[in-house]
C-alpha cells in the first residue's frame, strides 16, 4: 500500500482489540523481528487489554488515511522515580522513510513527560541489522549508555540508549 500523502498523521492513545492484528502486522512488516519477538509484541497488546493501566504498557499509534500504519509502546521502569523503557517503535515496511517514526517517537515523548518521566531507556541489537535503528535513535538526542556484549547471542550485543527529556 502507498499513501498519497503522509502529511497530519492522527495519533492515538487508546489501545482496541483490533489493535493486537496492527501490532502483529507492523512488527512482522519491518523484516527485522523474529517471530518469537513478535509475539512478545502481541502479548504486551494482550496484557494491556487485560489489566488496563496496571499492565504499565502504555501504547501510541500513528494514523494515515484511517490505516494504523506505526506504533509505540513504552512504560515506566519497576523501581525507579521517573524513568521509561521504550519497549517497541515500528512503522510499517512501506510508510517507512516519511518521518514517521520521528513523528512518533516525538509524541511518545511528549507522553512520557505527562507521566511524569524524565529519562527514557531504548534497547536494541548491535548487529550491523539494527545500525539505521542506532543512527536513528542517536540522530534524535538518544546518548549510548552502554554495550552488553553477546547479550542476546553471540556477536549480537545489546545497546542501550537514554535521553534525558
Amino acid at each position: 500500500m502507498t499513501y498519497a500523502s503522509f502529511t497530519n498523521p492522527v495519533f492515538r492513545d487508546r489501545l482496541t482489540p483490533r489493535d493486537r492484528d496492527q501490532v502483529l502486522r507492523i512488527t512482522a512488516s519491518s523484516g527485522f523481528f523474529t517471530e518469537a519477538e513478535v509475539a512478545v509484541a502481541v502479548e504486551l497488546v494482550d496484557e494491556r487489554l487485560a489489566k488496563g493501566e496496571t499492565s504499565g504498557y502504555h501504547f501510541l499509534f500513528t494514523e494515515l488515511a484511517e490505516r494504523t500504519v506505526a506504533y509505540s509502546c513504552f512504560g515506566p521502569i519497576a523501581c525507579t522515580l521517573s524513568s521509561f523503557d521504550l519497549f517497541w517503535i515500528a512503522v510499517e515496511e512501506n510508510a517507512r522513510a516519511h518521518g514517521l517514526g520521528s513523528l512518533l517517537l516525538a509524541e511518545s515523548e511528549r507522553l512520557i513527560t505527562g507521566l511524569g518521566g524524565t529519562r527514557i531507556y531504548v534497547e536494541t541489537s548491535s548487529r550491523p541489522l539494527y545500525a539505521p535503528t542506532r543512527l536513528f535513535y542517536e540522530r534524535r538526542g538518544y546518548r549510548k549508555e552502554t554495550v552488553l556484549e553477546d547479550f542476546y547471542a553471540p556477536d549480537d550485543g545489546k545497546v542501550i540508549y537514554v535521553k534525558v527529556l
